[in-house]
């Protein structure tokens, strides 16, 4: 059917620059799956790479121009990859079909009568895994792509033989513009990527945009608690389902927290009590991402009983408030946040677990939001005890000078509070080591490399 559908009779061997990363190489094996020849780069190699090697893809180490052979049909690329990419040059050159992720995603999900499309700020990686796992336990047999590894699915991606399709949707450059769903969830708008996006009401317009690539006949469910949320719903053509506070369509009370930070809340539509709930996460906003997630399942007509127990048997995606372990007494956990609303959030959740003291690590992702929301940055850390601030992970950025990790620790200081910077992960761990005492809570926090430092204090 894809073969037909999305990439013509002709194409046979497909390229991917960057095939390394969890969307990509989700791609990837979708395409192998379907009898492609596939071939990818990446700077190094992965847990991705390492299966699609096994599933018989042709696996680069770097990004080369050799890399293109001549017979290959077509090449996908991320929104990262630049114009001087020395593979999309080549490709150029010989005159090979180029596409972006976005657009092969969107394409494939064209297939699917029932396609999912789960966009926000935050939030996006959990909420399309809870969709997954309902959609799963419903016996629904969905296909799923996700941006993280979800234990239910063993991995980021899972390949299903029915007419439902989930999919996370990242506004970065406007890639979710390429996708058409049935329905469309907006779990937050903040402002973010400021390295694309000029201010909110830029990435407003953008969402607006999102919302009116759903059918007609579709959903759209959106946070009623987004600021001038009316912004985004205005002039569409779809059913809209608001959640968040009493207000909405669907909204919870009754909220109490357990010892280990995992909350208990009643669901309500309309006035209308529809369930308690009791989730194995942590986090007021998981409560909203479990709303959102029970909303598409009512709207497929799941029975409720199924998708509670789902809700509730929910375990986080890696690298989303996960625990990786304990040492002499000390829990260790690690969380993704990598912006100031994100770093609040999940403070707030460690908050509600039982401990002595809150150390968290945190390691800024790219110079760009770092300079962006310095500030925001230094008021986000009032529930730790003691910060730990790291260098800045670049990913795709170049150091420029204009901003440094010291920027950050010298704002927090001036709030008061405990910090420290290290341009080290052995030093950080050697002031851990000395310093942790049992029953305090330790954070690794940001979206690059920094779960490697948990990780090698376990070990």
């Amino acid at each position: 059917m894809i073969n037909k559908l999305i990439l013509g009779n002709n194409t046979k061997k497909v390229h991917f620059i960057g095939i390394g990363g969890v969307s990509m190489s989700a791609l990837a094996e979708i395409l192998i799956r379907n009898n492609y020849i596939v071939s990818g780069s990446d700077n190094n190699s992965n847990a991705f790479t390492n299966n699609l090697q096994k599933m018989g893809a042709t696996i680069y180490k770097g990004q080369h121009q050799d890399n293109i052979k001549d017979d290959i049909d077509l090449v996908i690329y991320t929104a990262a990859v630049k114009e001087d990419n020395p593979e999309y040059i080549a490709s150029k050159a010989k005159n090979i079909k180029l596409i972006d992720r976005a657009e092969l995603l969107g394409t494939i999900m064209k297939i699917y009568k029932y396609p999912i499309a789960v966009s926000g700020t935050h939030g996006k990686t959990t909420t399309t895994s809870i969709i997954g796992k309902i959609l799963i336990d419903a016996k629904k047999d969905p296909t799923i792509s996700v941006g993280g590894f979800l234990k239910v699915i063993n991995g980021n991606f899972r390949m299903g033989n029915s007419e439902y399709i989930v999919a996370e949707s990242c506004e970065y450059f406007d890639s979710f513009l390429k996708f058409y769903p049935h329905i469309g969830l907006i779990l937050n708008v903040e402002y973010d990527h400021s390295d694309y996006f000029k201010n909110l009401e830029h990435i407003q317009e953008s969402f607006n945009k999102f919302a009116k690539n759903i059918d007609k006949n579709g959903y759209l469910i959106i946070n009623n608690n987004i600021k001038n949320f009316k912004n985004i719903t205005k002039d569409l053509e779809c059913n809209i389902i608001t959640f968040g506070s009493e207000n909405a369509d669907y909204y919870y009370k009754n909220v109490q927290f357990s010892p280990l930070g995992t909350p208990s809340f009643d669901i309500y539509h309309k006035n209308n009590f529809i369930s308690n709930v009791n989730l194995n996460v942590v986090g007021i906003h998981n409560i909203l991402n479990a709303i959102a997630a029970f909303i598409v399942s009512s709207i497929l007509d799941i029975p409720t009983e199924t998708a509670i127990n789902s809700l509730e048997t929910f375990e986080n995606p890696n690298r989303r408030f996960q625990f990786k372990g304990e040492l002499n007494g000390v829990k260790i956990i690690d969380d993704y946040a990598h912006h100031p609303t994100e770093i609040k959030s999940t403070l707030a959740s460690a908050k509600r677990v039982d401990h002595n003291k809150i150390y968290c690590v945190f390691q800024p992702h790219t110079f760009t939001r770092t300079l962006e929301f310095l500030d925001d940055f230094s008021k986000s850390f009032e529930d730790a005890d003691t910060i730990i601030i790291l260098d800045i992970f670049p990913a795709r950025e170049i150091d420029t000078g204009k901003i440094h990790s010291k920027d950050l620790v010298n704002k927090i200081k001036n709030l008061g509070k405990d910090v420290f910077y290290f341009s080290t992960f052995e030093d950080a761990k050697k002031y851990m080591l000395s310093n942790l005492v049992p029953n305090d809570l330790l954070i690794t926090m940001g979206a690059g490399d920094v779960y490697l430092l948990g990780e090698s204090l376990l070990s």
